[in-house]
């Protein structure tokens, strides 16, 4: 019998793309400068930088070289770069399509880290049963998810991470700050404590949020107008941020509601006299004709309240 020819081997799948990466990409692509590409994007610099390490890490190719005039496209990256456009334009068309086909009674309602909606969207689903109610889990830096048209609504605290302008925001309630420190730190166990007692201490800062962000939760500049104390170090999530005061390398500011802390016997808040507060608000487009995102805001204004 003749000798069966051999399959072909299967494609080795490639690399998952993070869309945004992809998008800081072409952004640094188009300035040729970290600096005014930060600043569009709304980022900081260094942040910046290590998202398109990222990338680069994902691809196993540099994209762009660092010189003292600037910044260039590598040939790897000049031959991504209509590549990564064409997919950013074809992802933007998908999602415009699929929203297009959805039912016209839909609405998708976002909401951030530790905030819980159940009880709004509970509301709204029986106000308005025949209608499809989503929710979408984010992370603290995916507000750009409404925006984006991503979600519908969104229920998250100031200073809102990303730019607002075209958006509406409805205050739901006031939530202090306190000062999170380790459980050996010499503040632990006071009632209380204003900025000058830890004015000389770094405040774990965010990667990549935006500066006014950033500066809010780093208290900078403190009440008195002083910078605020350079951190030792950038973190990316909230569990990161819980590692690095555990850990003693600084303290942070945390919404007085996000309890997660309190999983952990190594860490204590301190209510902090003599700072504004944060807010927990609903944040929507607004030019959205959508009925069902009003109806969620009175939701949200009658069952989100705040809770001791």
């Amino acid at each position: 019998m003749p000798e069966e020819a051999p399959s072909p081997e299967t494609p080795r799948p490639g690399p998952d793309l993070d869309l945004r990466l992809v998008r800081y990409f072409t952004v640094v692509a188009e300035h040729l400068n970290f600096a005014r590409a930060a600043a569009e994007l709304h980022v900081a610099q260094p942040s910046l930088s290590r998202q398109i390490q990222r990338l680069e890490d994902a691809l196993g190719v540099r994209l762009l070289e660092r010189t003292p005039q600037g910044s260039r496209l590598t040939a790897a990256g000049a031959a991504f770069l209509p590549r990564a456009q064409t997919l950013l334009h074809t992802a933007h068309q998908a999602v415009l399509t699929a929203r297009a086909a959805a039912p016209p009674r839909t609405v998708t309602i976002g909401y951030v880290e530790d905030l819980v909606i159940t009880p709004a969207v509970r509301d709204l689903r029986r106000r308005h049963p025949d209608a499809h109610v989503r929710t979408r889990h984010l992370d603290w830096d995916e507000a750009r998810a409404l925006p984006e048209g991503r979600v519908d609504a969104l229920v998250i605290r100031t200073p809102l991470p990303v730019p607002d302008d075209g958006l509406g925001v409805t205050v739901l309630y006031d939530e202090p700050r306190v000062l999170l420190v380790p459980a050996s730190h010499r503040l632990s166990g006071e009632e209380s404590v204003t900025p000058g007692d830890f004015t000389d201490e770094p405040l774990v800062a965010c990667a990549g949020m935006a500066a006014t962000w950033t500066g809010f939760w780093r208290l900078d500049p403190r009440p008195d107008g002083s910078p605020a104390p350079l951190g030792p170090l950038l973190v990316d999530t909230f569990e990161d941020k819980l590692e690095a005061v555990a850990d003693g390398r600084a303290i942070a500011l945390v919404p007085a509601g996000d309890r997660r802390w309190a999983l952990r016997t190594d860490l204590a808040a301190i209510p902090v006299e003599g700072v504004e507060p944060c807010q927990v608000v609903v944040a929507t487009r607004l030019t959205d004709p959508n009925p069902l995102v009003t109806h969620f805001r009175e939701s949200a204004r009658q069952h989100l309240v705040r809770t001791t």
